[in-house]
């Protein structure tokens, strides 16, 4: 009998700290807070990555000093040091990675996006069967997700990240190398303020579909709307 490999569900993480995470979120919100914060959207993505069946779920981490603290927040995952001077280099990293230790499908998810369907996710594994590549375009041109079955390293090292073009330049250079992408839904990560006060409206509004436990009590707590 035949046994598939395992598919590997990644998110990029890195420790909250006061002046080093959400720094695009000061102000309104102070360095302390932003922390908060993020260590909120980390909770609600890792519950996000449990309601996803049939995967190994990791966590893609740095600095490399915190492994005790993912280890500690999320004992029922696996861990990988993000290694690479570039976010390109090390989302290039993390593929390879996993899929030369034996991974079927792998699909990398960001933690700044605590309230994205699980079910876009579960879309992505399935884009996997048919596509080389899949990706989930955020609504500033980048993207929330990444997948692939095989590496195409240019793809992350020939593309110039944190820009407004980053979706627009990776469709381009996979078109003009040959591989078959699928888009998912158009989602947003919270890297501005006023993505922040649209995850406020979208929390606080009531929708129970996008409950992201941690941020929501977060943001029931805080005097964000009075800013």
């Amino acid at each position: 009998m035949i046994i598939a490999e395992p598919d590997t569900l990644l998110v990029v993480a890195k420790k909250p700290a006061p002046g080093e995470t959400k720094t695009r979120l000061c102000p309104p919100l102070t360095p302390s807070q932003a922390a908060e914060l993020y260590d909120c959207f980390l909770r609600d993505t890792l519950d996000t990555m449990r309601s996803v069946p049939g995967v190994f779920r990791e966590i893609g981490y740095m600095p490399e000093k915190a492994l005790g603290y993912f280890r500690k927040l999320a004992p029922d995952m696996g861990f990988i040091f993000q290694r690479g001077a570039s976010l390109g280099e090390r989302l290039d990293h993390l593929l390879k990675e996993k899929l030369a230790g034996g991974s079927r499908r792998v699909v990398v998810i960001d933690s700044d996006s605590p309230t994205l369907p699980a079910e876009y996710i579960v879309q992505a594994f399935d884009y996997l069967t048919d596509s080389d590549v899949v990706l989930g375009p955020t609504h500033d041109g980048g993207y929330y997700l990444i997948g692939m079955k095989v590496p195409h390293s240019h793809l992350l090292l020939e593309v110039r990240m944190s820009t407004p073009n980053v979706l627009a330049d990776t469709l381009a250079l996979a078109e003009s190398t040959g591989l078959t992408v699928s888009l998912l839904p158009s989602w947003y990560d919270v890297d501005t303020i006023s993505d922040l006060y649209q995850l406020e409206s979208e929390i606080l509004g009531g929708n129970a579909r996008r409950n992201a436990t941690a941020t929501h009590r977060w943001l029931s707590m805080s005097d964000l709307h009075k800013k």
